[in-house]
């Protein structure tokens, strides 16, 4: 059946069979202050709380703040002057839900260790939701500035997704070539810095964010500026200098700069191909549909980075294409044949669909067969039954 198609090759298998994590934290936030905190925290869960269930509860959280989010603010026009502006009670919400589903991410780890049920499954779990969930994070606060005269236009939002989504594979990258994954500075600062914004926000009022920060510095450039300037002075730097290390050190894993570069191959065409797009439309489908073109984008993006996941995990070579991005380049063609204007947000829907039900499908088939492979069941700590 189609439906139980193996993604995950018996050469990846037997690499996950060897797989043993290395990581690199050294962000003095996370060091000594979050997991500090972390510790404290998963000594109130009880033992028998699986860990997956936790990295999935927090997943959750942060669909519920996207969905909570479109509904009061679907077109990013709320926090416009004069517009209809998000409930106090729903940024307060949010910003207790958002730091909440990062303090999960921040415990399932530690549940691991302290059941003694850590898996390569559960790593690739963790980090493959978190693929998924730049795309919710990052539109979700998009809310908090909007569109409109005191905003930032759907183009450039488009365009600090992108800095978000290269900055998260950047790291998996790194992995992929020098076997250690060095966790990013950025994660753990917007995290903790969005949560704040959310509640401050609920105190405030969006008009707040109307006046200028500093001089003529709005408080939406800063918002820009930090998304940038954290990728190209941090997470960037820091990658090049861990990847030069290795090559110094002779650790790296792959030796052509054709292997070394193969993990961004398949982003760089979907770049390529979801702005051409937006440059093509005949309907202008970033300004009419940005939260549905986003999360395309975002959910295409998932799926390519878990593939890379689980590649990088099972020491195997990246893949080259994927195969995603073949509907996405025909809807591109079809979008240049100058169809009908009401024909493309209908095949944008249903682009989007076809992702999420291929990359839904695409991560159960992967969880069972590893939790087959291992033996284990994913969402418990009982083992399997031999029957």
């Amino acid at each position: 059946m189609a439906f139980d198609y193996e993604y995950v090759t018996p050469e990846q298998l037997a690499g996950f069979d060897k797989y043993k994590y290395r990581a690199v934290d050294t962000n003095p936030l996370s060091l000594y202050i979050m997991h500090p905190f972390w510790n404290a925290i998963v000594k109130i869960f009880p033992t028998w709380l699986a860990p997956n269930l936790i990295t999935l509860s927090g997943f959750l959280l942060l669909i519920f703040n996207f969905l909570l989010m479109a509904y009061f603010d679907p077109d990013f026009f709320a926090s416009a002057p004069g517009g209809k502006h998000v409930p106090d009670w729903v940024w307060i919400l949010v910003g207790i839900l958002n730091f909440v589903a990062y303090t999960l991410d921040g415990v399932d780890g530690k549940q691991a260790r302290r059941t003694n049920s850590s898996t390569p499954l559960g790593e690739l779990f963790d980090h493959g939701l978190d693929s998924w969930s730049c795309v919710y994070f990052v539109v979700t606060v998009y809310s908090i500035f909007g569109r409109g005269s005191t905003g930032v236009s759907v183009v450039v939002l488009y365009i600090l997704l992108w800095v978000v989504l290269f900055s998260f594979i950047l790291s998996h990258w790194e992995k992929y070539n020098t076997g250690i994954l060095f966790l990013p500075w950025g994660y753990d600062i917007s995290q903790v810095t969005i949560s704040l914004v959310y509640i401050v926000t609920a105190i405030v009022g969006v008009e707040a964010w109307y006046e200028p920060f500093l001089f003529n510095f709005l408080y939406r450039d800063l918002f820009t500026a930090m998304i940038i300037g954290c990728a190209s002075c941090v997470t960037l730097p820091m990658s090049l200098y861990n990847f030069f290390k290795a090559y110094k050190n002779n650790s790296l894993k792959h030796s052509s700069v054709y292997e070394t570069m193969l993990p961004f191959i398949s982003p760089c065409l979907l770049f390529i191909l979801s702005t051409t797009w937006v440059l093509w439309s005949p309907s202008d489908i970033l300004e009419t549909h940005p939260r549905l073109f986003y999360y395309m984008v975002g959910t295409a993006f998932a799926n390519i980075t878990c593939r890379l996941i689980v590649c990088q995990m099972s020491n195997t070579r990246c893949q080259t294409l994927n195969l995603l991005l073949i509907p996405l380049a025909l809807v591109v063609l079809l979008v240049r044949l100058e169809l009908p204007l009401h024909v493309e947000p209908i095949l944008l829907y249903l682009l989007s669909i076809i992702i999420t039900l291929a990359h839904i499908h695409y991560g159960i088939q992967v969880v069972y067969q590893l939790s087959n492979h291992f033996k284990i069941l994913p969402f418990s700590l009982k083992k399997p039954s031999s029957d």
